[in-house]
């Protein structure tokens, strides 16, 4: 008999969240030696064909339930409350309504509720709960100044922590991460747990020269033919701080070849694009989330990207984005925290240039000496974080962990 799984994750295919897109990478990759249902977010992208709040679909062996949510705005603490306490109570639901159930996966979304559901499910349904953390809160909202209540979030962080202590293991998605999960222990006790790094398809995403059909074409389509394109590909949200790095885009008017673009969506975006219009920078473009057939494409464009985090984010989350710009073997920028995990890799595989957080003097000053760099040396550094990804972060290697891992606790 195959163990019965039940993944309650807020994003799911076709979603473009980047949690949603591993997420059901791991699902099809376990789903012949797991009966797998997945819990999650209808996307705003697909039609309900009725009002229910949650409706039932199918992708190959996997069952999803759906959950119908209310709009969110990111920025307004009042919509984001609706919308999460709305996703957890209907998750819970959902869940107790499950027959059989011999594990229960949530991840740290939403923040300090996906913990409590998997200890709801834990002690109603007899399972066990595996924790995946992607982002430790309130430690995230506490770095960005999201929330400033010291006994809001000392409440927060006590709660999630007796989640850990209840669930039966944790995966935590960096080395940083596992040091704040432990810290969170006082180093005592401390619940088993694994580092599995996130991934990307590299077989799919792969070094393409700018003359390649499909990213020429990508070129030419954004009218970005003949430029040197600095690109950040990703999530536009609160925790990047992207919302002053942009105010950097306006020591770069003399070059009139370079181009800072921006793809995705996120709670900053209006906020950039209002300076960069008020600014009138013609230097920054912003386009939506490409299509996952065409992020290849679209990574293979840029001469350099940027891998961002706020200061705080060490030992909070990990940039995912840092595994496809290593997959299509470009340079990086990377504004992170030394001792990071994302800071490590780059590092480690000498794929590009570092800088601390709000150090903007110095990101103008890297980002100006790659610019000048010579153009084989670039492409060098860029190449060497693919070789590194090949030895060290292959997708086979992170999901056979996975199953490993769940094979070991159902025996």
């Amino acid at each position: 008999m195959k163990p019965n799984i039940v993944f309650v994750i807020n994003y799911f295919h076709p979603d473009y969240a980047s949690t949603g897109q591993l997420l059901t990478e791991l699902c099809l990759h376990l789903q012949h030696e797991f009966n797998i249902t997945v819990i999650a977010e209808q996307p705003k992208s697909m039609e309900m064909g009725s009002k229910h709040r949650y409706s039932y679909d199918q992708l190959e062996n996997i069952r999803i339930i759906r959950i119908r949510l209310p709009e969110v705005n990111k920025r307004n603490k009042a919509s984001r409350l609706r919308y999460i306490a709305t996703y957890f109570f209907y998750a819970v639901f959902i869940l107790l309504r499950q027959k059989k159930t011999d594990f229960i996966y949530t991840i740290s979304q939403p923040p300090i509720l996906g913990g409590l559901i998997g200890t709801i499910g834990k002690i109603l349904k007899r399972a066990k709960h595996i924790y995946n953390i992607q982002d430790f809160n309130p430690e995230q909202a506490e770095a960005v100044g999201f929330n400033k209540s010291k006994w809001l979030l000392g409440a927060a962080r006590w709660m999630d922590t007796q989640n850990c202590k209840i669930a039966d293991h944790i995966i935590t998605v960096g080395h940083d991460m596992q040091d704040t999960l432990e810290k969170r222990f006082s180093y005592r006790n401390v619940t088993s747990n694994t580092v599995i790094h996130n991934w990307t398809d590299e077989e799919d995403i792969v070094p393409l020269p700018k003359t390649h059909p499909r990213v020429s074409e990508f070129i030419a389509d954004n009218g970005l033919k003949g430029k040197f394109i600095v690109m950040y590909s990703g999530n536009l949200g609160l925790y990047y701080d992207l919302e002053n790095l942009i105010r950097t885009t306006e020591q770069f008017r003399g070059f009139k070849d370079l181009v800072f673009l921006f793809i995705g969506e996120g709670a900053v975006k209006a906020q950039m694009q209002k300076y960069v219009e008020e600014h009138k920078i013609e230097q920054v473009r912003f386009l939506s989330f490409q299509p996952k057939e065409n992020l290849k494409y679209s990574l293979n464009a840029a001469d350099i990207h940027l891998v961002v985090n706020q200061k705080g984010i060490k030992g909070v989350s990990v940039p995912s984005k840092i595994y496809g710009v290593m997959a299509a073997g470009k340079p990086v920028l990377g504004v992170l925290e030394q001792g990071s995990e994302a800071h490590r890799l780059i590092e480690n595989s000498e794929c590009g240039l570092l800088v601390e957080p709000q150090q903007y003097d110095e990101f103008v000053k890297r980002l100006k000496t790659m610019y000048f760099m010579d153009r084989n040396k670039l492409k060098g550094c860029g190449l060497s974080g693919r070789a590194y990804l090949e030895r060290h972060l292959k997708r086979e290697t992170a999901m056979g962990k996975y199953r490993d891992l769940l094979q070991k606790l159902s025996s």
